[in-house]
């Protein structure tokens, strides 16, 4: 039954990210606490972002800008392995509130996206956004900053965008293999969720230019918040 309805859920995340670039990384992570141990919450979440992202790539590839690729990739290598070495200190149990808390500073502290902006190259970028990941799940809003200043059309921004997440996420899943994250344990969910993320990236495509993007990003806004507070509340 979690299958089912995790596959559902992911449906709709994929959908959001492909219309709007943003929020249903944030959203599917902020609900995995309620379906998954904490162990297992993060590196489910980056195999299933691995699939939404690559096929949001994928079916718009055209539009990818593959200029800023290779200087995020390094700031990425890097990002991750030293964010390996917090993540092998942190106690698990407290994953979830880390998630929380930056779900809801991203959403609603101006002072905290003042900080984020501030890095303003690809390499820092991928530095951060990939680094962080490895900790709090889903860091779409590092990237998707800078890229709305440098490309003007929406096809671009999401597009391109969903190429670095798929980096991100690809290189967060490998991090938790490497500490013995039991990938087979999880593979029918796993799979579930792909699928669903894969359709909803082919239906927020055809969507994309369509439904209005910013009504949803303020309802996505409260959705999130609300499933950050849950979050929060559950480790106590």
């Amino acid at each position: 039954m979690d299958e089912l309805i995790l596959s559902i859920i992911s449906f709709f995340a994929s959908i959001i990210t492909a219309i709007t670039g943003i929020g249903g990384g944030l959203m599917l992570i902020a609900i995995l606490p309620s379906f998954l141990p904490v162990n297992a919450m993060i590196p489910v979440h980056g195999f299933t972002q691995i699939a939404s992202n690559a096929s949001r790539a994928y079916f718009g590839y055209r539009d990818i800008q593959w200029s800023v690729v290779p200087k995020f990739l390094m700031g990425s290598l890097v990002g991750v392995g030293s964010f390996a070495l917090i993540l092998h200190l942190l106690t698990l149990k407290w994953i979830p509130l880390f998630i929380g808390v930056y779900i809801l500073l991203s959403l609603w502290s101006q002072t905290f996206n003042e900080k984020i902006k501030k890095y303003e190259n690809y390499y820092i970028i991928g530095f951060f956004q990939s680094g962080l990941s490895v900790i709090v799940g889903s860091t779409g809003p590092l990237a998707l900053t800078k890229l709305l200043k440098d490309f003007e059309e929406r096809d671009k921004v999401v597009v391109t965008s969903a190429v670095l997440m798929s980096i991100t996420h690809a290189l967060k899943a490998l991090v938790f293999l490497y500490f013995g994250f039991v990938f087979s344990e999880y593979l029918v969910l796993i799979v579930s969720m792909i699928v669903g993320s894969i359709l909803g990236s082919y239906v927020g495509t055809k969507f994309r230019n369509i439904i209005d993007g910013k009504k949803l990003v303020v309802i996505l806004k409260y959705l999130l918040t609300a499933m950050a507070i849950k979050s929060i509340v559950g480790i106590f």
